[in-house]
C-alpha cells in the first residue's frame, strides 16, 4: 500500500511539473516575440508559432478602449490564455473593407480580388478596384454609418474590416452577434507619416503576406527617407498657408498633424507649425488674412478645382498673394472614375509620393524629374 502511495504521489510531483512546465512555455511564447510595428503608434504585432496576435492600441483618438486579435494559422494551437480574444483563421480568402485607405494596400499585396464588398463604392478611385465593382465583383454594403447587416450575412466574408469614431457602433455590434469576424483598424489616427503607411502590415498579417508587406513599406520607408535627405538640401523655406473657409471659419492644419509633418519634411514654413495639436484649427477669416496675406503657397484649398470655383465661392480668397501669383496646390484635381479623390486613398499608403510632390512645389530644383502626382496647379 505504502508502494502504491508513494508511486501516486511521485505521479502527481511529475503531472504538475509537466504541467506548469507547459504553462510557463505558453507563457514564454505569447511574451517572446519582438513588435514588428516601428513607426504606427495605433498598431502592434507579434508573430508567434502557428498564431499572430494583432493588438489596436489607438482605435479612435483618445481612445481608453484596445482591441486584441488572434490571427490563427492552419493547425496552430491558441494558448488558453488568449482564448478570450476573437479568432481569425489566416490566410482570409475574402474581405470587406469600409475606408478607401485599405484599398492600396490590398492592391499592393496583390489581393484585391478577395474584396467581397464596400460601402458606397463610388468613393474607390484605383482603376484595378474600379474593374473588380464594374464587372459585380464587389458589391456595396451600405454606408460606414449604417453598414447592411442583411447583405453582409448573407456574403459571409471571412473578416470586415472597419473603423469607429468612437466606443459606440451598434451596426458593428449586430455584426459581431451575428457570427461575422470584425475588427477595427485605426491608420486614420496616425501622424507620422511612415506610422500611416507601416499599416500595411496589419492586412499582411491576415493574408499570410507578413515578408511581402514587410517589403513593400520598406522600400516606402528607404524612398521616403532618400526624399527627405533630398529635401535638406533646399537653401530657403517659403512661407505656406493651408486650408479654407467653411461656414464662416478658417480651418488650418495644426502643427502635429499629418499633412503639418509633411510640410516640415518638405522644408517649408507652414504659417501654423507651431500650433498645438493634431485635428484643424478654426480660426476667424481676419486673423488667416493678416498671418497669410504674403504667404507664397497656397497648399490643400479644400476640394476647389479650380482659382475661379474658389473666388466664386469667396471673393475674399483673391486678397492673398499666393492665389493672385497663381500658386495654389490642391490635391482634389486627380479623381477615379466614380469621383473619388485618388489623394484620399493612396496618400497614407504612399507618403514618399506626397513628399515628393510638395519638393516639387516648393524646391523644384531638387526634383526636375518629378511629376506631381496628388497635387495640381490650380489655372
Amino acid at each position: 500500500m505504502k508502494f502504491v502511495q508513494n508511486t501516486t504521489l511521485l505521479f502527481l510531483v511529475f503531472f504538475l511539473f509537466i504541467q506548469c512546465k507547459k504553462e510557463s512555455q505558453q507563457e514564454a511564447e505569447i511574451q517572446s516575440p519582438a513588435n514588428e510595428i516601428h513607426y504606427a503608434k495605433g498598431l502592434e504585432i507579434y508573430k508567434h508559432n502557428g498564431f499572430t496576435i494583432v493588438k489596436i492600441t489607438s482605435p479612435w483618438p483618445n481612445a481608453k478602449e484596445q482591441f486584441t486579435y488572434i490571427l490563427q494559422e492552419k493547425n496552430g494551437i491558441i494558448p488558453d490564455s488568449l482564448k478570450q480574444f476573437m479568432a481569425i483563421s489566416v490566410p482570409i480568402k475574402s474581405i470587406v473593407v469600409t475606408s478607401t485607405t485599405h484599398i492600396p494596400a490590398l492592391e499592393l499585396l496583390g489581393v484585391e480580388n478577395t474584396l467581397v464588398g464596400f460601402p458606397n463604392t463610388d468613393y474607390i478611385s484605383s482603376v484595378k478596384t474600379r474593374k473588380l465593382i464594374a464587372t459585380g465583383k464587389v458589391r456595396e454594403v451600405g454606408t460606414n454609418e449604417t453598414l447592411n447587416t442583411e447583405v453582409l450575412i448573407d456574403m459571409n466574408p471571412d473578416v470586415i474590416v472597419s473603423f469607429g469614431l468612437n466606443n459606440s457602433n451598434p451596426t458593428l455590434d449586430n455584426l459581431k452577434k451575428s457570427g461575422l469576424k470584425v475588427m477595427l483598424n485605426g491608420d486614420w489616427t496616425e501622424q507620422s507619416p511612415l506610422g500611416k503607411a507601416e499599416w500595411i502590415k496589419f492586412f499582411g498579417a491576415l493574408y499570410g503576406l507578413d515578408s511581402k508587406a514587410n517589403t513593400l513599406f520598406s522600400a516606402i520607408e528607404k524612398e521616403y527617407k532618400n526624399t527627405l535627405a533630398l529635401a535638406q538640401k533646399a537653401t530657403r523655406k517659403p512661407t505656406v498657408l493651408s486650408g479654407a473657409m467653411f461656414q464662416e471659419q478658417w480651418y488650418v492644419p495644426q502643427g502635429e498633424s499629418w499633412a503639418s509633418l509633411f510640410l516640415k519634411d518638405a522644408k517649408a514654413n507652414y504659417l501654423w507649425a507651431d500650433s498645438k495639436g493634431t485635428g484643424s484649427l478654426s480660426l476667424p477669416f481676419e486673423t488667416i488674412l493678416e498671418k497669410a496675406q504674403e504667404a507664397e503657397y497656397w497648399i490643400s484649398p479644400g476640394d476647389f478645382s479650380s482659382l475661379q470655383q474658389m473666388s466664386e465661392s469667396n471673393p475674399h480668397y483673391k486678397q492673398f498673394d499666393a492665389f493672385q501669383n497663381k500658386k495654389v496646390y490642391s490635391y482634389a484635381i486627380n479623381k477615379g472614375a466614380k469621383g473619388g479623390i485618388v489623394y484620399f486613398e493612396w496618400s497614407p499608403t504612399r507618403p514618399d509620393w506626397v513628399l515628393k510632390d510638395l519638393i516639387k512645389i516648393f524646391h523644384p530644383e531638387l526634383l526636375p524629374n518629378h511629376k506631381l502626382f496628388f497635387f495640381q496647379k490650380l489655372e
